[in-house]
């Protein structure tokens, strides 16, 4: 009986021990998180700010409607930065170059309390994930946008900006015509073709566009989450809405693993692997299952998709957001719209194709492209986790494991560099002004290690998207329709961006 006893005694005794040790456990968790959120705080108050509730912060103060104006009126009260209350989480929200420049250089993570909602669909890609890891992505990643790589994909750009073109061109109905989502298909058109030399049709063909479908609902998805009261993984996929996350996301993805599928059993074959070798240019699923590193070790399944997630959502929704806005920025300054289209007009002469030697030609388009991408940055706000202390020009400082945000669309807008700064100058972006300005006043593209490493690409893009549609098109305003800024992953209109229209005989 006494060592039945002890036999009962002794995992009951182990339990109790395990739970005791366990209850400790979360209580130093606990009290090591009290006491960084409580440095955190403290250091926040050097940073004025406007008023918070003491339960939702600001959230009942920002409609995402009016977020962007809202900013804006914060920022010109409280300089070069201030906290913004997500609830009872702060992040000190920059908006001055001085500040982004600090911030920027160091290389800190994103910070993953807002970029962690995207993992579940564009996994730990380039854009999400830190370290080592990040490190030796970018590194693979990178021959990816050599120029030599870019060069060969003028023609395909002209290819899918024509397909769109021939689309308005059918439409002489007269009415003002909603552009995002065809410019969205067009660019999705585009990455197709450029990086997985693969034909979608998605600009003719009516049920190819599912995927863009699951990344409009994903988009849209992420951008509620963040702004709803926070729910773990676990509650939110119970959900109505993160049911539907979790759909589009098995959509995205099947997109995705068929892509590369059936690129890998080609890469099986020696004889396409020769082909492949001669091919007039890599593209960037080529790159990617080739790339090695010093060790030899390429990419893991798991990181494949990631990266092509990653690289098919920047690679055409951001596209799609400036170029959408480049439209409208054209329509409502018809003088420099002329004179961007007199210089194409001079480049190509009879041609409808654009080359690569077009593109450095393109002065005065590209001053547009830019004073467009300083208006309506397609990325309004990039947050950064600070991996240790910063201490910014001021003398104000902030601990390890705090949250800021550049908010790129506030700092484009600082009255401190940027004269009349709601005002559409293209001259503000001549080679005499450029040099005069604060190194890290424009940043469509963030800047320092962790930018865009896709931005040449996206450049480009706009440039040939811009030629061809000039050269074929008018457009004007539809007044009856204003935009309404919204930032979501990438910047939009609530109601979209309605134009006219006219073909140009």
């Amino acid at each position: 009986m006494t060592l039945l006893l002890d036999k009962i005694a002794k995992p009951a005794v182990l339990l109790q021990l395990s739970l005791v040790l366990g209850f400790i456990f979360v209580l130093l968790k606990v009290a090591q998180f009290h006491q960084k959120r409580k440095k955190v705080i403290k250091a926040l108050e050097a940073f004025p700010g406007p008023p918070k509730h003491w339960l939702y912060g600001h959230i009942h103060q920002i409609t995402q409607n009016k977020a962007l104006a809202q900013f804006l009126v914060w920022a010109e009260e409280f300089p070069y930065a201030f906290p913004r209350w997500l609830g009872p989480l702060p992040t000190l929200l920059i908006h001055h170059p001085e500040y982004a420049k600090t911030v920027f250089a160091r290389g800190d993570p994103k910070g993953l309390a807002t970029y962690k909602f995207l993992i579940p669909w564009i996994g730990d890609g380039l854009l999400v994930t830190s370290g080592a890891k990040w490190f030796q992505h970018r590194k693979l990643l990178t021959p990816a946008f050599h120029y030599d790589v870019l060069k060969p994909y003028m023609t395909l750009m002209s290819d899918s900006v024509k397909a769109m073109l021939d689309k308005w061109e059918k439409n002489k109905q007269g009415k003002s015509a909603e552009i995002f989502n065809d410019v969205s298909l067009m660019t999705l058109d585009t990455i197709m073709k450029c990086a997985f030399s693969y034909d979608a049709n998605c600009q003719t063909q009516s049920n190819s566009d599912f995927y863009i479908k699951a990344v409009y609902d994903l988009s849209y998805l992420v951008v509620q989450r963040i702004r709803s009261f926070p729910l773990n993984d676990f509650l939110y996929g119970m959900t109505s809405k993160g049911r539907q996350f979790q759909e589009a996301c098995k959509l995205a993805h099947s997109h995705t693993e068929k892509i590369i599928r059936e690129r890998k059993m080609l890469l099986c074959s020696e004889k396409e692997q020769e082909k492949i070798q001669k091919k007039r240019h890599l593209d960037f699923l080529d790159i990617l299952l080739c790339a090695k590193d010093e060790n030899g070790v390429g990419l893991s399944d798991e990181d494949l998709r990631a990266e092509v997630d990653t690289f098919m959502f920047e690679g055409h929704d951001t596209t799609a957001s400036g170029i959408t806005w480049l439209f409208y920025c054209m329509s409502i300054y018809p003088e420099y719209q002329q004179r961007c289209r007199e210089e194409v007009q001079e480049i190509l002469g009879d041609r409808d194709t654009i080359e690569w030697e077009d593109l450095g030609k393109m002065t005065f388009c590209t001053m547009c492209i830019k004073e467009s991408l300083r208006l309506f940055p397609p990325v309004p706000i990039v947050a950064r986790h600070l991996s240790k202390p910063v201490t910014f020009s001021d003398g104000r400082s902030l601990p390890e494991g705090s949250y800021v945000a550049v908010n790129i669309f506030a700092v484009h807008r600082n009255q401190d560099v940027w004269e009349d700064s709601e005002v559409y100058d293209p001259m503000r972006f001549s080679p005499q002004n450029t040099a005069q300005r604060h190194s890290h006043a424009f940043l469509p593209f963030s800047a320092g290690p962790r930018n865009c490493i896709g931005q040449q690409f996206a450049m480009n893009e706009m440039k040939v998207t811009l030629a061809l549609t000039l050269k074929h098109f008018e457009i004007t305003p539809d007044p009856s329709r204003p935009p309404i800024l919204i930032p979501q992953l990438v910047l939009k209109s609530a109601n979209g961006i309605h134009v006219h229209l006219k073909k140009i005989c």
